[in-house]
């Protein structure tokens, strides 16, 4: 990521994403202006704060999938939230601070998930030696507990002699231990039944309060630590699962958590994105009061938030001075102008993102690399049957999702699916019965679909 110029991060958003340039231009910019502040001197660092992007534009367009795939291209904590949320419940609304501890939560997974990567070598081994141990029980675990006068009331002679004995057993034992360890490396045992202990989930909860929807859980376990020991369970399982099960519980087991902890907080803080969808909902084009009373409480809320505070969570205290905000909305009914003029100022940098072409419906069937086509096409291979889509039928997908949002709502892209579904619909559902080799959709089969629901418009509104 470090490498990435702006022009390559745009790149890799054009293998997912088709269009909306000036949107991919200011994102690209945005992290890469974060990679040039890690660069400067600790003084200058803390004055320079991230350059909150507005996204405008109507539903379906990528504005969510511009940023989604922003935060998975550089492994950043992303959490997507809907302003509207806010308002469910009156004037004070939802906890707003909740949007950062999620973004908290999102992180800690990141960086437990990396940690437990690298422990994963580690874990692997000593996962094997418990899994040799349920199958065959080493020495220590057989022995029992000795008479300490055992030495004194039993002849020393005697005791030489089992001595060699118990040294033969062992011997033999570790020879036994070895030969399964080479078995269990050639993949010979993986579906031998084993007992293996795993750890309980049972963890005690106890829900004290509610505060503003948000349920405060207090774990009997988090009070006490490790005065309470974890709860073991016996679990049978085939050895393939064994080794997954037991790989993970002890690459768990590896793992600092004060150190997770305290990389996720700061990830958390230097290269976390939150996303503000549907921020349009809570402008008020002409404040009357009412239900605009509850818009303007949530601006804000969110205001200090976006501006830079000190959120505390169940982990620690979280700044959100350079948490990269994202607000998008369709702003049909509402103006930017109509949000409060502070949280304005909190967005610089505003995109207008464009309606969806013809031709970019075209491509978006065809170009990304989880292009839709594909996906069909690859979900019917399953079942041994290849649909091939010409390039006169794809135009015709795309000419019907086109209409299709200008006759009814406009959702963008995402008419997609509905045009795609309905499509293969009769394929999907007679599979079973289908005995073509290659099933050839083209714009006829297309028109034929959708003759009763896009194209009878075409003639309804020139009859008086």
């Amino acid at each position: 990521m470090k490498n990435m110029t702006p022009k390559e991060i745009v790149a890799e958003l054009d293998k997912y994403i088709i269009g909306q340039e000036k949107a991919k231009k200011s994102v690209a910019i945005a992290l890469r202006n974060r990679y040039r502040r890690s660069l400067l001197p600790d003084e200058m660092k803390d004055e320079i704060t991230p350059k909150n992007i507005l996204m405008i534009g109507p539903t379906g367009v990528g504005k969510t999938e511009i940023a989604r795939r922003l935060a998975k291209l550089i492994d950043a904590p992303f959490v997507k939230v809907e302003a509207t949320k806010y308002t469910e419940v009156g004037y004070v609304g939802r906890d707003v601070e909740s949007m950062v501890r999620d973004l908290v939560e999102t992180s800690i997974r990141l960086v437990k998930q990396n940690k437990m990567q690298e422990k994963y070598e580690i874990a692997e081994k000593i996962a094997e030696e418990k899994i040799l141990d349920a199958i065959i029980p080493s020495k220590k675990k057989q022995t029992t507990v000795k008479n300490p006068f055992d030495f004194i009331l039993n002849n020393p002679y005697t005791n030489m002699n089992k001595d060699e004995d118990d040294n033969n057993e062992r011997a033999d034992l570790e020879l036994q231990r070895e030969q399964v360890k080479e078995q269990l490396r050639d993949g010979l045992l993986e579906d031998q039944l084993i007992e293996i202990e795993v750890n309980s989930n049972n963890a005690g909860g106890l829900n004290m309060m509610d505060l503003g929807n948000e349920a405060i859980s207090i774990s009997i376990g988090n009070i006490f630590g490790d005065m309470m020991p974890q709860k073991k369970k016996k679990k049978k399982v085939f050895i393939k699962e064994a080794r997954k099960i037991l790989r993970e519980q002890e690459a768990q087991n590896l793992l600092d958590m004060d150190q997770v902890i305290s990389e996720a907080l700061d990830n958390a803080e230097q290269n976390g994105i939150i996303f503000i969808d549907e921020i349009d909902k809570i402008a008020s084009p002409n404040f009357k009061g009412g239900a605009d009373v509850s818009r303007e409480g949530v601006q804000r809320d969110i205001l200090p938030i976006v501006e830079g505070s000190v959120v505390n969570t169940k982990y620690g205290p979280v700044k959100t001075d350079h948490i990269l905000f994202i607000g998008a909305g369709a702003f049909h009914i509402s103006k930017v102008t109509d949000l409060i003029p502070e949280l304005q100022g909190r967005f610089p940098i505003r995109v207008e993102l464009e309606n969806l072409s013809k031709e970019v419906f075209k491509q978006i069937l065809v170009a990304p690399e989880n292009a839709l086509i594909k996906q069909h096409k690859m979900l019917l291979e399953t079942e041994n049957v290849k649909v091939d889509f010409t390039e006169d039928a794809v135009e015709e997908i795309a000419n019907v999702a086109f209409l299709m949002n200008e006759q009814t709502e406009n959702i963008g892209a995402r008419r997609l699916h509905t045009v795609m579904e309905n499509l293969l619909e009769d394929i999907s559902y007679n599979i079973s019965d289908i005995k073509e080799d290659i099933i050839v959709i083209d714009s006829e089969y297309v028109k034929g679909k959708f003759k009763e629901t896009v194209y009878i418009d075409e003639i309804d509104r020139y009859i008086l």
